[in-house]
């Protein structure tokens, strides 16, 4: 038994005949000496099964295919993946492909092919040995299949439909890929008479996966130790033949160049005739589907199989068209382009016209589906006997577009296919209607940069800054809301001092000035946000170029004593570093002059932050409360009391509005109290309305005449706490 040596995936490249099909066989080996291999893949046992019309046509297919090995008389049978359509197949998919691979695999003809390796290195489970070796059992034809990505391994044991079936000696599955990220591909190894056969394979791997498996060369194939240049290669995959991404598909140049022929599954569309590559020195057949799994164009191509020879190291490659597959033919028309359907384009209800016009269309596809049929069929061997073909598969294409003039009112295409009922398989989907999509009108423009030479001067000075850079990219460009020279001082704070926030507060608080000019009753009447914009941007760079306004440098919170810098990283970079409730500082570590803002409302002018933090609310006297004249006349008071704050203001307990100290001048006329069953809660002081309101749920007791006196707690505590509108006067409050 030779032994396997391990090569990646770049092992040294063979030079074999670039056709040896169309020559003569030099290697003097005989007949006897050939392997002839039944090759098939992505027959899709169980796809539409339960459709009523087209429900048997997967095994069907399949039945035929198995029939041409043995009446060929094949040494083996190489299917590359795809077997079932659904990785947990139904026992009515199971049993027809078990029965139709023991009426054609099983038989007293001795298996002529010699097994040379160890079978547990490429065979898994429990007989992990070649099926035809195995003495209960006698195997004419053996079958040798990798799994795809319909029928991969799943669930509790990682087991695949392909286990059930080597269990039962039908199959011998191989090529299995239990580590995506770590694959090695040892070859089953044959012989009949002096033709030795490597016959590699590789399961489906997810496309990308397999990519970067590839890529980062962690795929390993094995040959042969002894007698390296005597061995026909063989390889079978399963993946993506094209690139339809990136890096979603398998590309041929991935494969060893050691490799002779690759079979290709995965890929529906039938190629059967061999390719060859003159970079990699292979040849490749891709022979697609055995059924239709899709209304596409790839699907309608005639269905083959091929039976491939190899003597020595010569193949000779023979297709075979599949005789049991429904016809499928498919067309694409243009309506504007179309000369008989611009005739209806100018009338006014033309669904009718269109109508009729696809409806013609469609009666002569179903009749050459017939003829093709027909012609791919054997002739009756009894004159009488009448061959009728199954019910065909139709696609019509119909792009309605709808030109200049006019437009095109097409039916409803489920309406329009069910038309074709007992005349077509596929009654619900015979017409597919599509637009053409417009391409992008809007050019995306580059973004400008700077002339050539400027660009280069900057390169050659060693000690250029970071603000001359900035200037001059922003010169040819144009920026319509952030103060230009000042984005150039973020940026160097960004660079030099690692300022991380700079650019976020540089940003905050350019937008917050802007609404504030906005909203200034300078620009209110000004319709033109655009040209009011440009005035704010305009005035904030000129402040700021007079030092009126300065970048302010972000103020972090001391790090606290517990914080783990090693699992949650350095403390300046956290969201909750920043003070937000500190002065501005500016770079210089002064205070940062800031400008005024303009309010809006009921409240008097606002002064500068600066000032408004200052300024400390003084409590107002508590007083009692009185009729609605008195809430009405202090209520008023505290109206003209009302300011706008900063939103950076010192104070954290001030939302939006704060009480402004109160004036001694004022105070709120004293009401007598009538009597003390009239008494009620005082009202509370302006500095606890900036607070947030405590319901207290004791019973409070009033001293009156030595004795005690519990009241209950007013409805209306919750209005006396509310720090931003006056007290309700058109409710009544008085005692339950």
């Amino acid at each position: 038994m030779p032994a396997l040596t391990g090569e990646h995936s770049n092992a040294s490249s063979m030079t074999i005949k670039s056709d040896p099909a169309s020559e003569p066989n030099t290697s003097g080996l005989l007949v006897a000496d050939t392997i002839r291999i039944l090759v098939a893949t992505d027959s899709h046992v169980g796809y539409n099964e339960r459709d009523p019309i087209r429900g048997d046509d997967s095994w069907k297919s399949f039945h035929e295919v198995m029939c041409l090995a043995k009446d060929r008389d094949v040494d083996m049978i190489l299917l590359a993946g795809d077997l079932f359509h659904e990785n947990k197949p139904s026992r009515k998919s199971m049993f027809q492909v078990m029965r139709s691979m023991r009426m054609n695999c099983y038989g007293e003809k001795p298996c002529e092919l010699e097994m040379l390796s160890d079978g547990s290195e490429t065979f898994q489970g429990a007989f992990n040995h070649v099926n035809y070796e195995d003495p209960d059992i006698n195997i004419a034809i053996p079958i040798f299949s990798i799994h795809g990505n319909h029928d991969d391994p799943t669930g509790e044991g990682h087991l695949a439909a392909l286990d059930l079936l080597q269990t039962a000696g039908l199959v011998n599955y191989y090529g299995r890929t239990p580590e995506s990220d770590n694959i090695e591909v040892k070859p089953v190894l044959l012989q009949k008479g002096n033709t030795k056969l490597a016959l590699y394979g590789m399961s489906n791997v997810r496309d990308e996966r397999l990519f970067r498996t590839f890529r980062d060369q962690k795929v390993k194939f094995f040959r042969p130790g002894v007698q390296k240049d005597d061995w026909f290669n063989l390889m079978s995959v399963h993946q993506n033949h094209h690139a339809y991404t990136e890096k979603g598909y398998l590309p041929e140049e991935f494969l060893p160049s050691f490799l002779h022929f690759v079979i290709w599954g995965h890929e529906h569309e039938c190629k059967i005739d061999p390719t060859y590559n003159p970079e990699m020195d292979f040849h490749v057949m891709q022979p697609g589907s055995s059924v239709a799994t899709s209304l596409s164009p790839g699907e309608a191509v005639a269905k083959h199989v091929a039976i491939l020879s190899i003597t020595g190291k010569d193949f000779k490659s023979e297709s075979i068209r599949l005789k049991t597959v429904r016809p499928f033919v498919m067309k694409e028309i243009v309506l504007s382009d179309d000369k008989e359907a611009k005739k209806h384009i100018k009338s006014p209800n033309n669904r009718t016209q269109v109508t009729q016009y696809l409806m013609n269309i469609v009666e002569k596809l179903i009749q050459q589906a017939n003829e093709e049929w027909m012609e791919a069929q054997d002739e009756p061997e009894d004159d009488d006997e009448e061959v009728k073909p199954p019910l065909p598969l139709v696609r019509l294409r119909v792009e309605y577009g709808m030109p200049n003039g006019g437009s095109y009112d097409c039916e409803n295409p489920q309406r329009f296919s069910n038309r074709f009922i007992d005349k077509v398989a596929n009654v619900n989907d015979v017409i597919q209607y599509h637009r053409k999509k417009k391409g992008a009108t809007r050019q995306t423009k580059g973004a400008d940069m700077p002339e050539g030479s400027i660009l280069a001067e900057l390169s050659m000075d060693p000690g250029v800054k970071v603000e001359k850079i900035v200037e001059e990219f922003l010169e040819a460009q144009s920026l319509t809301i952030l103060p230009q020279n000042s984005f150039g001082d973020a940026v160097a704070q960004f660079v030099k001092k690692d300022d991380k926030h700079s650019m976020e507060s540089f940003v905050s608080d350019s937008l917050e000035k802007q609404v504030g000019f906005l909203f200034n009753e300078e620009y209110g009447d000004d319709d033109d946000v655009a040209e009011r914009m440009a005035a704010c941007k305009a005035r904030l760079e000129e402040m700021f170029a007079s030092g009126q306004i300065k970048l302010r440098r972000t103020k972090l919170k001391p790090q606290p004593d517990d914080y783990d810098e090693e699992l949650l990283g350095p403390w300046e970079d956290q969201e909750a570093a920043i003070d937000h409730t500190g002065d501005d500082v500016d770079e210089d570590g002064d205070d940062a002059e800031t400008v005024t803002k303009p309010t809006k409302g009921r409240g008097k002018a606002a002064t500068s932050k600066t000032a408004a933090a200052t300024k400390k609310a003084v409590p107002a006297k508590t007083t009692g409360r009185g009729k609605k004249k008195g809430v009405e006349e202090e209520s008023e008071e505290e109206d003209d009391d009302v300011q706008m704050l900063d939103e950076d203001d010192d104070d954290e307990n001030a939302l939006f509005v704060k009480q402004a100290a109160a004036k001694p001048a004022r105070k709120a006329p004293a009401r007598k109290v009538a009597s003390p069953a009239r008494r009620t809660a005082a009202r509370p002081t302006a500095k606890a309305a900036s607070k947030q309101s405590q319901l207290t749920f004791s019973q409070p007791a009033t001293q009156s005449n030595g004795r005690k006196k519990v009241h209950e707690i007013s409805d209306d505590i919750s209005d006396d706490d509310d720090a931003f509108e006056p007290i309700s006067t058109a409710k009544s409050r008085g005692r339950r």
